[in-house]
C-alpha cells in the first residue's frame, strides 16, 4: 500500500499524531474536541486545568506542542488564553483514519 499525499502532507500529519501520542496532550485536545461539538466557539486553558486535573504549567507547555502541530489554534484575550480545534487538521486526521480524503 503506497502512502497518498505529499511529503509536506505526509510530515504534518506525522507531526500531529507525534503531539498526540502523549496522554495529556491527547487528553486536552479530547476536551477541545468535546467543546467543539458542544458547539462552545473556543475553551479557556483554565477550563482544561480544571477539567483535567493537570498543572497550569504542563497545560501551558502541552497547549504550545498542539498549536505546534498544527492541532489546535490559540488565541489571546487579554490575561486569558483560549484555545479551539483547528478544524482543517481535525478534517485531514479523520479522513485519514477513515481513509476518505476531505473534499
Amino acid at each position: 500500500m503506497q502512502a497518498k499525499g505529499s511529503t509536506a502532507d505526509l510530515r504534518e500529519l506525522s507531526d500531529a499524531f507525534k503531539a498526540l501520542s502523549n496522554p495529556n496532550r491527547l487528553a486536552m485536545y479530547l476536551e477541545l474536541l468535546r467543546s467543539a461539538e458542544l458547539k462552545m466557539a473556543s475553551c479557556p486553558l483554565a477550563d482544561l486545568v480544571d477539567r483535567l486535573d493537570i498543572g497550569a504549567p504542563t497545560v501551558s507547555h502541552h497547549t504550545k506542542e498542539l498549536a505546534n502541530a498544527g492541532l489546535i489554534d490559540v488565541e489571546r484575550d487579554g490575561k486569558f488564553v483560549r484555545c479551539r480545534l483547528n478544524e482543517d487538521m481535525r478534517q485531514r486526521l479523520a479522513g485519514f483514519l477513515t481513509g476518505v480524503t476531505p473534499a
